[in-house]
Parts: structure tokens; C-alpha cells; sequence
């Protein structure tokens, strides 16, 4: 089954890269992704670091110039340092969040619509109760409860973000489930776990990869945001982190710099991302529309 659906995820990859305007997007993702990987030995200073002027000065709200590129903090701390090494948490938490609210929804969706009647409703009742929660509101007092930690952050990233693939593949799944083939599987004895992860998931896999990528960008805008509003942990540098410390201060209006770069960062991750998902979707409609007779 796993080989089965490694190989849809490749072929969907492939197809992906030869759509036009998704290399843009593929080499922006990628270049973040290696930031991400080699930030600690490719970072200038020490993100915690206050740094001082060659005259002994501290480098205190240091505008952009070519030794600090992205300024410095009214700490005296690099802001071009501090965004490098904060790419890290933000893609870890976004990916994360994304794959286990992937596998989440899709395992709900898959259970739901093959198994139909009342486990069928019940999964979708919990599903509109999940629509129900605003994820900020739900956030903070999830963090209130149980403290500030990235795990707590993404558990409410998961509890909430898997209804609409839930939803999506679930419709996918009552319409795969009266194929010819997911019939003969029934009716030739299969056990329903096969069925499903062996003969209907394989189906889906395309439908899950394209949500897996937008809920990335959702995952790193959450991320960003709870961090911007504190609930980040003690210490831990992000890209939401940064901007929290810069609206916390009181030199925002003379030091812009210092919340316009990783505010940059998170647009252009997302628009990356945003690209992404759209030529994934164009890719896939153009598939479908070369099996049409």
C-alpha cells in the first residue's frame, strides 16, 4: 500500500514540475527549505546576540547597510540573523501541522464515506462541531490550559484544520466506492481495511498532496500568528516571534526594518506555497482532462 501511494505522489511530483510557473515556485521552496536546514552555520551573528559598533557602541537600531542587511533590533541584535535562524521553527511547525492534519482528515474522510450511515454521521457532525471552533480563540485557551509549547501548538493546529480535507476526500470516497474495481475488491472478500488503504486511498493521495499544501501555508500563518499575539515558547525564535518583539518595543516607528523582513519572509513563503497548490491543481485538472475519451 505505502509503495502504491509513493508511486502516485511521484508521478503527481512529476507532472508538478512540468507545469508552467511551478518552478518559480519550486526553487522558492526549495531555497527556504535549505535556509531552514543550514540557517545555524550560514547566519552572519548570533540571533541573541547584542552586537556592538566598531567604536565600541552598542548596535542598537542599526538601519539596513552592508554589514547588517536587515538592520538591527533596539537590543542590538541582527535582524537578518534572527530571521535565518527563525525559518527553521516556522517551515518545522507548518509541516508538521500540515501532515498531521493531513493524515487526520484523510483518515476520517476515508472511514466516513466508506463506512457511510451512522458512523458516517457521526464523523461529519464532529466535523461541523470542529467548523464551529474559531481556531484564535481556541489557541489561546488551549495554551492557557496547557502551557506555551510547540506541541500544544500544533495540537491545535490538528484539532481544527483536518475538517476540510475530511470533507473533500469523504465526497471523493462515495464516489470511488461505487467504481467497478472497489466492488470486485467487496465482493471478492476483501477485509474493509484493505479496501480502503489498499484499492481507494491510492485515489485520494493527489486530492491530500494538493490540501497538504495549502494547509501549510495555513499551519505557518497560525504559527505566526500566535507567536506574534506571545504564545510562542520562552526563547524560541520564529519568523512570528521577531514581529512580536519588534510591536512590544517601543522604537517600531524608527525601526521599521525590524518587522518588515520576517514579515516578507511570510509573504513570500506563502506565496510560494499559494503557487504551489494552484499549478499542483492546474496539473491534475490537465490529467484529468487527457483520460476524458
Amino acid at each position: 500500500m505505502s509503495a502504491t501511494i509513493a508511486t502516485v505522489g511521484w508521478q503527481a511530483a512529476q507532472r508538478l514540475w512540468r507545469t508552467p510557473g511551478a518552478k518559480l515556485a519550486l526553487i522558492g521552496f526549495g531555497l527556504f527549505v535549505l535556509v531552514a536546514l543550514i540557517g545555524p552555520w550560514i547566519a552572519p551573528y548570533d540571533p541573541f546576540a547584542r552586537l556592538q559598533l566598531a567604536n565600541g557602541e552598542p548596535a542598537r537600531s542599526v538601519p539596513p547597510s552592508l554589514e547588517h542587511p536587515f538592520g538591527t533590533t533596539s537590543y542590538g541584535r541582527d535582524v537578518l540573523s534572527q530571521v535565518i535562524w527563525g525559518t527553521r521553527r516556522t517551515l518545522v511547525v507548518g509541516f508538521v501541522g500540515a501532515l498531521v492534519t493531513v493524515v487526520i482528515g484523510v483518515n476520517v474522510g476515508l472511514v466516513a464515506g466508506f463506512a457511510g450511515g451512522r458512523t458516517d454521521a457521526l464523523l461529519m457532525r464532529i466535523t461541523d462541531s470542529a467548523y464551529a471552533l474559531p481556531f484564535l480563540p481556541f489557541a489561546i485557551v488551549l495554551v492557557g490550559i496547557l502551557g506555551r509549547s510547540d506541541v500544544v501548538l500544533l495540537l491545535a493546529i490538528a484539532t481544527l484544520f483536518w475538517r476540510t480535507t475530511a470533507r473533500v476526500v469523504r465526497a471523493q470516497v462515495l464516489s470511488l466506492k461505487q467504481r467497478p474495481f472497489v466492488r470486485a475488491a467487496v465482493v471478492g472478500g476483501a477485509r474493509p481495511r484493505r479496501v480502503l488503504y489498499r484499492h481507494i486511498a491510492p485515489n485520494v493521495v493527489s486530492l491530500a498532496m494538493l490540501y497538504g499544501l495549502f494547509l501549510v501555508t495555513e499551519a505557518v500563518i497560525a504559527e505566526a500568528s500566535l507567536s506574534f499575539l506571545g504564545l510562542a515558547p520562552p526563547d524560541s525564535i520564529s519568523w512570528g516571534t521577531i514581529m512580536f518583539d519588534a510591536f512590544t518595543s517601543t522604537e517600531l516607528n524608527t525601526t521599521w526594518w525590524w518587522a518588515f523582513f520576517p514579515g516578507l519572509a511570510i509573504m513570500l513563503f506563502v506565496l510560494c506555497m499559494s503557487l504551489l497548490g494552484r499549478a499542483y491543481e492546474s496539473a491534475q485538472a490537465h490529467r484529468w482532462e487527457s483520460r476524458q475519451p
